[in-house]
């Protein structure tokens, strides 16, 4: 993050600190003494309910033998040594003059979808090609057959296998049997799209370093201005607000501009997990918050927005976890990835709601983004949207394929060589983001990670389905939902009934693939006239409601670095946004020039 004091020496310190509290053996034992008397009136019920919940979390971290033990330190001083390795790395690419320039890796992805150069493109995904043999060269392999050693001497089949059974409380075998029917029932729709894309923009665009700019680049500049990035607190804020969406008194630092130095994905965590004490006092969330924004580049305004929305939905989730110990709503295991993740994508998901644009989507002059604008994205993007559901498989299929194979096989020119089989299976071609350039393969709390992204999605579309058909089926400005989310998904934090069982609750049904392949499968004809219908009764519910005021209980703190921009706590939570928007034109005056 380039924050002051930043070490990865105390990073580990303090790993290896909390993996040594969570493992503690006799911490179980006297939790187990405590549950024999469950039943003999000495334990109250939501004792009862906490002392399981401290024994779900312990089991995923005791670590018995002195070999394992020696395994996790061994393997976490390995990760850190190569992540301390991997900040050292040059971005850089190629500009269309032939000038080696240094920039970040967010610059990076958003030259890929958005330059008009295929020079610049193909020198940005060379770039993005080089983290592999890196990693490789860095001790990538020997981290994977340490962490595999670990997984094995605890019971496991291999490393994944811990990792998913300890988060989603299901196995690896179960796992991939959901993923293998959703990889099955999209791959038909796959062939259809890169077909399309073949005849509707010839085959130079399936090349990875074109593919992202032939399906969004020139309409990425067309729709820009509808997004500045300044004021995507503000619409973040006020999107929030309608929907009754509540931070319980959370305090949280929003660090949302890219530096040089700073962790290349957004995030969201937790320094104080939430929870209510014995006596019944809450104890709200401080969260720490960032984005990736370039404020003057094309696309990155967009972008950041949607992760904004997205790591906002994270945040709310968290702030609403009232349960008698942090142990609930710490964002580790036992902590359902797939859970975390179906609420920030739920809400990151609306940014693409013609009627959630028509709302919300407005240039520096408060003009609204055009219909015309909204179709043509529709017409672009949606026989295309199985790419992004491809992409996203194909994670979980690497790093499966990655902890299978024989230690003897796992060597930098066999990873590379399936990171390569594996994109060309389950996308069609060579990626636009390598596979081995995903940074949650790395971390030990991100790894085996991703199919939480697949299993929410899957969520999210049962979950829209549901409110679509229920109540007065909408979802953007709706009060009800915020309600419902807190009551059903959010209470309840990691304790049960737990991701399965809140999606049945919720939805009245078990998770499947089924609404996300039909929306999917919906023709471009008649999803365009189901969105024009919302985008016209948006226009006109939204002329009235611009200046309502924006509650969200939350401090906001906005902060780049260790530099403190403006506090909601000082002049209120608009306040605090009109400070930001001119920190913003501070630093990046271009933006200025474009308001």
């Amino acid at each position: 993050m380039n924050l002051t004091g930043n070490s990865v020496e105390n990073l580990n310190t303090s790993f290896n600190a909390l993996e040594t509290f969570l493992g503690d053996q006799k911490t179980l034992e006297k939790v187990r003494e405590l549950l024999k008397h469950a039943d003999d009136g000495s334990v109250s019920e939501e004792q009862r309910i906490v002392l399981n919940q401290i024994e779900k979390t312990l089991k995923c971290y005791i670590v018995e033998s002195d070999s394992a033990k020696a395994l996790r330190e061994s393997m976490m001083k390995k990760e850190g040594a190569l992540q301390k390795s991997r900040n050292n790395l040059k971005t850089q690419y190629t500009d269309k003059d032939g000038n080696v320039v240094d920039t970040t890796p967010t610059v990076i992805r958003t030259k890929m979808r958005s330059d008009p150069e295929e020079s610049v493109r193909k020198s940005c995904w060379e770039m993005l090609r080089k983290n592999g043999p890196f990693l490789l060269d860095n001790g990538f392999c020997d981290i994977i057959k340490e962490r595999n050693r670990f997984a094995r001497e605890l019971g496991f089949e291999d490393f994944y296998d811990l990792k998913v059974t300890n988060a989603e409380g299901f196995s690896k075998k179960k796992c991939f049997e959901m993923l293998d029917g959703l990889e099955q029932a999209t791959k038909p729709l796959l062939d259809k799209a890169l077909e399309r894309l073949k005849k509707e923009k010839g085959e130079n665009a399936t090349k990875p370093w074109n593919t992202g700019f032939a399906l969004s680049g020139e309409l990425t500049k067309l729709t820009d201005p509808y997004y500045p990035f300044e004021y995507a607190p503000e619409v973040w804020g006020r999107s929030f607000s309608r929907m009754n969406i509540k931070y319980k008194n959370a305090t949280m630092r929003l660090d949302l501009c890219d530096r040089k130095g700073k962790y290349p994905n957004g995030f969201c965590h937790w320094p104080t997990a939430p929870y209510k004490t014995q006596d019944g006092t809450f104890i709200p969330s401080e969260t720490n918050f960032t984005s990736l924004a370039t404020p003057d580049e094309i696309g990155s305004g967009n972008t950041a927005l949607t992760t904004l929305m997205h790591e906002g939905g994270h945040a709310a989730h968290f702030s609403n976890i009232v349960q008698g110990s942090p142990l609930f709503s710490q964002e580790r295991a036992p902590f359902s990835v797939a859970l975390a993740e179906t609420q920030s994508m739920f809400l990151d998901a609306l940014c693409e709601d013609a009627s959630w644009q028509a709302r919300y989507a407005k240039n520096r002059k408060g003009e609204t983004i055009p219909w015309e604008l909204i179709e043509r994205s529709i017409k672009e993007k949606h026989p295309y949207k199985v790419f992004q559901l491809r992409g996203m498989i194909a994670v979980p299929y690497f790093e499966k394929a990655l902890y299978e194979m024989d230690e003897k096989d796992l060597t930098p020119e066999n990873v590379l060589r399936v990171a390569d089989e594996v994109e060309m299976k389950i996308q069609g071609g060579l990626a636009g983001r390598p596979l081995m350039s995903v940074p949650h393969i790395l971390a030990d709390e991100s790894s085996c990670y991703y199919h939480g992204y697949v299993f929410a999605e899957m969520a999210v579309h049962q979950t829209r389905e549901y409110f679509f058909n229920t109540g007065d089926g909408t979802i953007v400005d709706n009060p009800r939902v915020g309600k419902e989310l807190i009551e059903n998904y959010w209470v309840h934090g990691s304790g049960n009934p737990g991701f399965l069982g809140l999606v049945n609750n919720l939805t009245g049904s078990p998770l499947k693939h089924d609404a996300w392949v039909k929306e999917l499968g919906v023709e471009v004809e008649d999803l365009l006239k189901e969105e024009k219908a919302e985008y016209e009764k948006a226009l006109a519910a939204s002329a009235s409601s611009n200046k309502d005021e924006i509650d969200l209980e939350m401090r906001a703190i906005f902060v780049h670095g260790d530099d403190v921009i403006s506090d909601s706590k000082d002049s209120g939570f608009l306040g605090a946004c009109e400070k930001f928007r001119g920190w913003i034109y501070q630093e990046w005056p271009k933006t200025q020039t474009m308001a």
